[in-house]
């Protein structure tokens, strides 16, 4: 999944896009982020914002997003990186 469909970087993430025929999303969370309470809510943010920007329609992505170290610290930068690096990617699935 990795190697195919585009890959766009933020400061708290990295997320892997490609397009598919329906949505698909995983989470990668690394014990670099924090202790175990720490990881969950980063986790339980991505989860819900995603859902949130597959609920807005958009076209059908396999998405995977790693949690960088600084996630975990910096919580509310979190979701803007999310929803910038999801614009950016149904752009790049778009052209491609």
């Amino acid at each position: 999944m990795m190697r195919l469909g585009c890959k766009v970087a933020r400061p708290t993430l990295v997320l892997y896009a490609r397009s598919a025929p329906q949505h698909r999303f995983g989470v990668i969370v690394g014990r670099g982020v924090g202790g175990a309470v720490t990881r969950n809510r980063v986790k339980r943010r991505l989860r819900h914002q995603a859902w949130e920007l597959i609920r807005t329609g958009g076209s059908p992505m396999d998405v995977v997003v790693r949690a960088l170290p600084r996630s975990g610290v910096d919580g509310s930068s979190l979701v803007a990186d999310l929803v910038s690096a999801w614009s950016k990617a149904e752009e790049s699935a778009v052209t491609s």
